[in-house]
């Protein structure tokens, strides 16, 4: 007769501090008191499902009633270890306090509490999800839990801390159990799989660990279900449809349409995720997710920790300007929290992608991309139309070039070396206007142009480089002759344009308050009904 298979979450439960995953800090605390002797009577573990609280629980368990001594490594071999793994030990007890949680079943625990150990060292009383007690059994351990008998120890468990009286936190040793991050879950299930001898695909555990959402128990109930789907194999389209997730080739296919400006092949993605009755909602989510990931390659690829993930985004990276992706982020995430007033989810998606490509301006070329068309019936998007009357031949150039009026404002203030008018004439917008904002005109030599940013505006700079280099292109292009951009930080001379426009706003909001303060009418309203000026409101027209 075949053995009864063991779910992966049991078979791989941890049975020592070496092999638990991601709660180093738990485990450095615990294992010096157990090889130091500092023994407190009772600790409290917090934290999520699914995140090590009863498997820490009946680790420490082991460590204080192993055969061998008291320690932060147990043997796992001897009678009282193999007897708590197996969950047969009578000096350990586990007690749910969401089905036993009246004063009474705290009372027939503590009566029984006063006895010497059985079998072994320590009575260990686990009670998890503590914080569902009553408040007269939360009073009736207390005494019990500040002055227990030398032989007894308390674990408490909660998913809730906030609902336990602080009575009781106070006498508690409490550690919080982290989330597991999914490069953490994906790393561990890896490990299981290849122990297991499951062909996987990478891809699949990395859906997996986000749909676990920081749970390493829900991530291999999971498991144990991608396996079963998949007839022994852990397919990364077989776990997208048992998870009715949206895959990273739909991700990424939406952003090679939009690179080329292909909106027939955008709504091709939206149209297949419509057939896969996939979610819509969980789309824009993963998107905005995506494109996070895409600008943090463009401004930190160091930070993107696995090989193959890094050179996928950076190879998107090249494809899109730094400003558009936080356009692109933001109509992502308000597509979502638009999608319950669209007529339907299909429809506001699918108006979300419409938006991408709408506000995209033009972007780098990558290799082998089509640029975006609009004249040849393709359903590529069409480029926004121009002021000008004729539309014969197209030019590229002068389609980049500022007007001549805006251009001669630019040369005007820059002789004047007013930044704040070179700024408003360059016709900045968005991310690279903000940064032009904070700049102070400091000097201009020999085609070089310094600015100065305040010490606490610093981060802009280091943060926003390729936004700097764009405020350099257009100031040359409005000049007519190249000109060099060197940006410092200390403290600020003059004003700044966002400090000269502060002041132009109290100013302007001073005469609004001063005009409605004078007149007759308003002066009429506020003698008659007793009413006061809200001048947070006033506003010159």
């Amino acid at each position: 007769m075949p053995m009864s298979y063991q779910a992966l979450a049991r078979k791989w439960r941890p049975k020592s501090f070496d092999t638990l995953v991601g709660q180093e800090h738990v485990v450095r605390a615990l294992s010096h008191a157990l090889d130091t002797g500092r023994l407190h009577h009772a600790w409290l573990f917090t934290g999520t499902r699914g995140v090590g609280k009863t498997t820490i629980s009946r680790i420490l368990a082991k460590a204080l009633n192993c055969e061998q001594g008291v320690s932060a490594t147990p043997c796992g071999q001897c009678e009282a270890c193999r007897a708590i793994d197996s969950d047969r030990f009578p000096d350990y007890v586990e007690m749910d306090a969401a089905s036993n949680r009246g004063v009474d079943d705290m009372a027939a625990l503590l009566d029984r509490a006063v006895y010497a150990p059985v079998a072994g060292r320590y009575k260990v009383y686990m009670i998890d999800e503590v914080h569902m007690l009553t408040g007269h059994a939360f009073n009736a351990m207390l005494k019990t839990l500040e002055e227990p008998p030398e032989h007894m120890k308390f674990i408490l468990a909660t998913t809730d801390p906030q609902k336990i009286p602080v009575t009781v936190l106070s006498r508690c040793l409490q550690f919080n159990l982290k989330q597991m991050p999914p490069g953490r879950i994906t790393e561990h299930l890896t490990r299981i799989l290849e122990a297991e001898a499951i062909p996987f695909e990478s891809g699949a555990l990395r859906h997996l660990a986000h749909a676990a959402s920081g749970s390493m128990r829900d991530a291999l109930s999971l498991l144990d279900q991608a396996i079963a789907h998949g007839a022994g194999h852990v397919l990364e389209e077989q776990v997208t449809n048992m998870l009715g997730a949206v895959g990273e080739d739909h991700l990424y296919a939406i952003l090679d349409a939009l690179a080329e400006g292909n909106t027939e092949a955008m709504l091709a993605v939206a149209d297949g995720m419509e057939l896969r009755s996939l979610s819509f909602e969980a789309a824009l989510q993963a998107l905005a997710t995506l494109l996070t990931r895409v600008a943090l390659a463009q401004l930190a690829p160091t930070a993107i920790a696995e090989e193959d993930e890094r050179a996928r985004l950076l190879a998107q990276a090249g494809r899109f300007d730094a400003e558009y992706l936080q356009l692109a982020y933001q109509i992502a995430i308000h597509g979502r929290d638009e999608l319950p007033l669209a007529p339907d989810e299909y429809t506001g998606f699918t108006m979300s992608l419409l938006r991408l490509l709408a506000f995209r301006p033009e972007q780098p070329s990558a290799p082998g991309a089509k640029p975006p068309s609009g004249s040849d019936g393709s359903g590529k998007a069409r480029p926004l139309p121009t002021t000008s009357a004729t539309t014969t031949a197209p030019a590229a150039t002068p389609a980049l070039e500022a007007p001549a009026d805006a251009n001669a404002a630019v040369k005007t203030a820059f002789e004047r070396g007013d930044w704040r008018e070179v700024a408003r004439a360059l016709k900045l917008s968005g991310l690279t206007r903000e940064c032009a904002q904070h700049c102070e005109w400091v000097k201009c030599e020999d085609d070089r142009l310094y600015l100065r940013l305040s010490e606490a505006q610093r981060h802009i700079l280091e943060l926003n480089r390729a936004v700097f280099a764009r405020i350099e292109s257009d100031l040359a292009r409005a000049l007519a002759r190249p000109i060099k951009l060197d940006f410092e930080t200390g403290a600020i001379a003059g004003q700044t344009p966002a400090q000269l426009d502060e002041f132009d706003r109290l100013e302007r909001h001073a005469q609004a308050v001063a005009a409605l303060e004078s007149d007759p009418f308003v002066r009429g309203l506020i003698e008659r009904f007793d009413a006061s000026l809200n001048e947070s409101t006033a506003r010159l027209v």
